[in-house]
């Protein structure tokens, strides 16, 4: 495959930018929303380029653990991160025990654009040094990945509402 497939996915929220990049940046806020309608533990948060995001997601009995090196921290304007999908539990990569074809790597940014009073937010994830079979297993999981997104996104829009009116 020549060109890779790249997710992206705008969203506009009714919030100002610097409230939106704390719900991105702040682990109080981002564990609320990251993994929606599941428990998310974050275990480390070193918010600066080379540093870790180190993440467990609690269900059904089990935990999921992923690890993210931020490779780009710009507030209040871009986030960019290598995403490491799947770990065991001291933060080995390992290949995805539900989805063997996922992508161990993934490339993600995410930007943050002021519209005064409200935020668009771009989230792009492209798969990085995959084989022909990962590729296509991403490709054919980017049309159901704005379900995951857009239920975390949901939690942010409640929790805006709530943290604006906290402030007035």
């Amino acid at each position: 495959m020549s060109k890779l497939p790249e997710y992206i996915l705008d969203r506009i929220f009714d919030a100002p930018r610097e409230l939106v990049w704390r719900a991105w940046t702040d682990p109080e806020l981002l564990h609320q929303w990251y993994g929606p309608n599941i428990e998310t533990v974050i275990h480390q948060f070193d918010l600066k380029s080379g540093g870790s995001w180190l993440n467990e997601m609690k269900m059904r009995g089990s935990s999921y653990y992923s690890k993210m090196i931020f490779q780009e921290v710009t507030p209040p304007s871009q986030l960019v991160w290598h995403h490491y999908s799947t770990t065991d539990s001291d933060w080995n990569i390992i290949a995805n025990p539900m989805m063997a074809d996922w992508p161990r790597l993934l490339l993600t940014t995410v930007t943050f654009e002021d519209m005064g009073d409200k935020t668009n937010v771009r989230l792009s994830q492209t798969p990085v040094d995959a084989t022909d079979a990962e590729i296509a297993c991403f490709a054919a999981a980017m049309a159901g990945m704005g379900k995951g997104w857009g239920s975390g996104y949901a939690i942010m829009d409640e929790m805006f509402v709530e943290l604006q009116t906290e402030t007035k």
